[in-house]
């Protein structure tokens, strides 16, 4: 996997809908968040953001055991925030959508600023 990238998305990459979200869109924003609060599922969804990847490949990088990482990516996938693709033998996962990307980035960006001291930015 590539080295970390501490840099947040430049201004012209971040895209924002413009709207109040009712009742239905924050559960469904709750439900991502709650996935999002296993630090395995965190770690796969990084990981993803860098690229696709196999389900070996995953527990190589993220020292999950196989089984595990393949029983969180069916949650992921059952949630709609990965997608799977067959390769012959081999089912490649990958990130659904750029949103997810920056939430993740975003989440994992926050925590270094919070574990470094790094001053906060906008």
């Amino acid at each position: 996997m590539p080295e970390r990238d501490t840099a947040p998305p430049p201004a012209s990459r971040v895209h924002r809908h413009e709207w109040t979200p009712d009742r239905e869109q924050l559960e469904a924003a709750s439900t991502v968040f709650a996935l999002l609060a296993d630090a395995t599922r965190l770690h796969l969804l990084w990981l993803l953001a860098e690229g696709e990847a196999d389900v070996t490949e995953l527990a190589t990088a993220s020292g999950a055991a196989r089984p595990a990482v393949s029983q969180h990516l069916a949650k992921l996938r059952l949630a709609n925030l990965v997608h799977s693709r067959k390769e012959g033998r081999r089912v490649v996962y990958s990130l659904r959508d750029g949103h997810l990307r920056g939430l993740v980035v975003e989440a994992l960006n926050h925590a270094d600023h919070v574990m470094t001291g790094e001053p906060w930015h906008s």
